[in-house]
């Protein structure tokens, strides 16, 4: 079994092979064997369908082929993808995948690698775009069924973050949406090379439709115009997707203060306004 969360063997496979650490990429690769493992206990593998994101050299995947029924693990670097094969050549249930995976067709991969089987996404999230891909595997129907993500301990902040909190934001009602999100534990920065400048937490989020029936893309309209202009009272910054006298009746017919902002809603509250707009159509 190779350790390939030591500093040792990272710094002289990184060498071995010319790579050096992309800071465009946020390339951080965790270096302690206990969080490792911590993490695929929290993801609940066993036997599962798995889809790893910017694997680096295969630390996790490593681990987490040992558990699971397969592994595809989607990365960028052109640089990494020998270290990658190398050291997951005993394992006949990984796959890697070179492939920007913002541009990846994943139902695609979902259906050629897993027959269309759901699957559980695992992953270390590059810092820079965390938010792209909880919204391209929880919004997308391709079948994803949970995330356990490491991502930077702010981000995660928001992320669970409940109205009237000062980290409340439009992510933290998009996955509350989609999700029940749980935090599982900190990671700290000193358990990373490169060593980041901010701790890491790592989060579950079982996926789930918070509410089938609502006009999803009307709903996020409204939440994003609310939070893009926050400063704002709500009959303000709605007003830029709903006239005024509009949401005048709305708020009056749901009690809603007109005087609120964005933060001082609940995903309940955007729900009804949404719902209550069919009314003006």
């Amino acid at each position: 079994m190779r350790k390939l969360y030591s500093p040792k063997v990272v710094k002289s496979l990184m060498e071995a092979y010319n790579v050096k650490f992309s800071k465009s990429l946020g390339q951080n690769f965790l270096v302690d064997g206990n969080f490792v493992r911590k993490i695929v206990e929290a993801s609940d593998i066993e036997g599962k369908n798995v889809i790893e994101v910017g694997p680096g050299i295969g630390t996790l995947t490593y681990e987490l082929a040992q558990k699971a029924k397969k592994v595809v693990a989607i990365e960028i670097d052109r640089g990494l993808i020998p270290i990658l094969n190398e050291n997951l050549k005993e394992f006949d249930n990984a796959l890697v995948i070179r492939e920007d995976i913002l541009k990846a067709d994943i139902k695609k991969i979902v259906e050629n690698e897993f027959n269309g089987e759901e699957f559980t996404l695992v992953s270390n999230l590059p810092y820079y775009i965390t938010t792209p891909i909880i919204e391209k595997f929880a919004a997308n129907n391709i079948n994803c069924k949970k995330m356990t993500i490491m991502i930077q301990k702010e981000v995660s902040d928001r992320i669970l973050s409940k109205e009237n909190e000062k980290d409340y934001s439009a992510l933290s009602l998009f996955v509350k949406f989609y999700s029940n999100a749980k935090k599982e534990f900190n990671v700290p920065k000193s358990v990373f090379m490169p060593k980041p400048k901010i701790d890491s937490t790592v989060l579950t989020l079982d996926l789930r439709i918070y509410d089938e029936n609502v006009d999803r893309k009307r709903l996020f309209d409204l939440i994003h115009a609310g939070f893009t202009q926050r400063r704002k009272t709500i009959l303000n910054s709605l007003s830029q997707v709903v006239p005024k006298e509009d949401l005048i009746k709305i708020f009056e017919e749901l009690s809603i203060s007109e005087k609120l902002r964005a933060e001082n809603l609940s995903l309940d509250d955007y729900i009804a306004i949404t719902n209550e707009l069919e009314n003006y159509n």
